[in-house]
């Protein structure tokens, strides 16, 4: 019987996010708080004894892909004869700062993992997740996670629970081409988390897109409305916060009724690796 799975494969939103310098290796030193959200892309995996891969879902090549990345280095890393029929159903826009990219290949890690009867530690895909990128871990660790160094030093903390209001601008914001510019604030104080969550959240790329992406900053102003809204990573997806679940109900219609791409999710918990 041929083994296959579909599972959720989550985004997350930045609480707050501050770049505290710069690392010999030229990386910035973050500190942020990461929220994985129950919505995401879906995923199918099916097991194959010949080791191939194929994916479906995306219109690049294979080989350029985090998903079949993630495979092959999990290939490597445990010398598993096996392969994978991978299929993707986006739902989140790339470039958004929901780290959609990230969280499909952390799932591929953690559910080939299991599929294939690996039997690695989280300790050790989190180190194959942080060799793929910064935001992978933190899918593998799940749950309410406060990021330091690149993001990839993780240390579980509280979930905020309650609910989010998500909205998507239609624009594709480059993570890459952000940390470069020059009005980005770079020397945040390095403070501990039981400092930082006592603090009015901030994210340092608000202004720097905000700047240059008038979606981005006409969507902050519809959303201040309704509350008090958050950009996400390096944006430009913003999100509200909400205790309530019939205030978040009514954000959430106030913002689809002026055609914008809205979601509402719920904190996911720690993954059980």
């Amino acid at each position: 019987m041929t083994d296959t799975r579909e599972v959720l494969s989550p985004c997350k939103v930045n609480e707050f996010l501050y770049i505290t310098g710069l690392m010999p290796d030229g990386y910035s030193f973050l500190q942020t708080m990461y929220t994985v959200l129950d919505y995401g892309d879906q995923m199918e995996f099916t097991v194959r004894e010949d080791g191939n891969f194929t994916l479906e879902g995306f219109d690049f090549p294979m080989e350029q892909n985090l998903i079949y990345k993630a495979a092959r280095a999990l290939k490597q890393k445990t010398l598993s004869p096996l392969g994978a029929d991978i299929r993707v159903k986006k739902i989140l826009n790339e470039g958004g700062g929901l780290g959609g990219g990230s969280g499909n290949a952390a799932t591929t890690l953690v559910e080939l993992n299991r599929m294939w009867n690996c039997s690695l530690l989280k300790k050790d895909l989190l180190d194959l997740g942080a060799e793929l990128g910064a935001d992978v871990p933190l899918f593998i660790e799940g749950g309410s996670t406060f990021g330091e160094y690149r993001g990839t030093v993780l240390t579980p903390v509280p979930s905020p629970g309650g609910w989010y209001v998500v909205a998507c601008p239609r624009c594709h914001v480059p993570t890459a081409e952000l940390f470069k510019m020059p009005d980005l604030k770079r020397d945040c104080p390095r403070r501990t988390f039981d400092e930082l969550i006592k603090l009015p959240f901030e994210n340092v790329f608000t202004d720097v897109v905000t700047k240059r992406y008038p979606e981005v900053a006409e969507l902050l102003e519809i959303m201040s409305t309704l509350g008090k809204p958050r950009m996400s990573g390096s944006g430009g997806s913003c999100f509200l916060w909400f205790a309530d679940e019939d205030q978040a109900k009514s954000a959430f219609s106030s913002l689809r009724s002026r055609n914008i791409n809205v979601f509402m999710a719920k904190p996911l918990r720690k993954n059980a690796i």
